[in-house]
């Protein structure tokens, strides 16, 4: 159930050293709501061992909402407790991709005034990575949620390879099409392999010595601009960024780079 924050209540909760709590029926009640599952029969005992399991995560007052058994030795919950602590919000400190988003209108006339030509965009899923809702999210005309994907750009060009791609494969076509930027969508994060496979990816093409010839832009579930970063990105979009916010960045990006050069070249 979702409750609405009075507008006094919120100004309050920032004012206040900026200390913020979860908000969960009052204002500062710490509540918070968990799930997990315990590798043991759903019994009295199991219910106790997930309150034992809320309080050494530092949550107070346990609360077992629910349970059942998820199979035979496997118990899941739906669990509720307090976080008491809180934390300090101006210390909040988060790398992220900063440029104004643009309309598909505003990207393509950018284009057409700075280039003079289309910009050419590769895509894929790598490695062993089988899903193609991300990328295809990003580049297919239809898109997302409303916003269109990449293909229905008229002065973008994509090629979508789809998933399981090879890295060493994903850098010949990028070559071959003479991409301006590739797209890296990593859905499966399990034990880390999106982390495994990125890094790969760029050591491969810095060991090529293309990679300062594309603009590398990852994205995913578990993707955030820092670690997109920290892997040897140059940008990283996550959960809630569409099209529009990839295209804009690019774009920008390039347009950056593309006068940069021009101004360090002799006249």
């Amino acid at each position: 159930m979702k409750h609405r924050i009075p507008e006094h209540e919120g100004e309050n909760a920032m004012s206040t050293e900026h200390r913020v709590k979860p908000y969960g029926d009052t204002m500062n009640d710490g509540r918070v709501q968990v799930s997990f599952t315990l590798p043991v029969p759903d019994s009295d005992r199991a219910v106790e061992a997930a309150r034992e399991i809320m309080l050494s995560m530092g949550l107070a007052d346990p609360l077992i909402a629910w349970h059942e058994a998820l199979d035979e030795g496997f118990t899941f919950f739906v669990a509720y407790g307090s976080h008491e602590k809180g934390i300090d919000y101006s210390k909040i400190k988060v790398q992220t991709v900063d440029v104004h988003v643009m309309s598909m209108e505003e990207t393509d006339a950018m284009i057409r005034e700075r280039f003079g030509r289309k910009i050419k965009v590769i895509g894929a899923s790598t490695g062993t990575d089988a899903h193609t809702v991300g990328i295809d999210a990003i580049m297919n005309m239809k898109g997302y949620a409303g916003h269109f994907g990449l293909e229905r750009y008229d002065m973008i060009e994509t090629l979508n390879l789809g998933s399981q791609v090879p890295n060493e494969e994903f850098i010949r076509e990028a070559i071959a099409f003479d991409a301006d930027v590739m797209l890296v969508s990593q859905t499966v994060t399990q034990k880390d392999v999106h982390i495994q496979n990125v890094t790969e990816l760029v050591e491969l093409l810095e060991a090529e010595s293309v990679r300062e010839r594309f603009l590398l832009i990852l994205g995913g579930p578990r993707v955030t601009h820092e670690l997109a970063k920290e892997l040897g990105c140059d940008a990283g979009f996550g959960l809630g960024k569409y099209a529009d916010d990839v295209a804009s960045y690019f774009v920008t990006e390039l347009d950056k780079r593309r006068r940069a050069e021009r101004n360090s070249t002799p006249t």
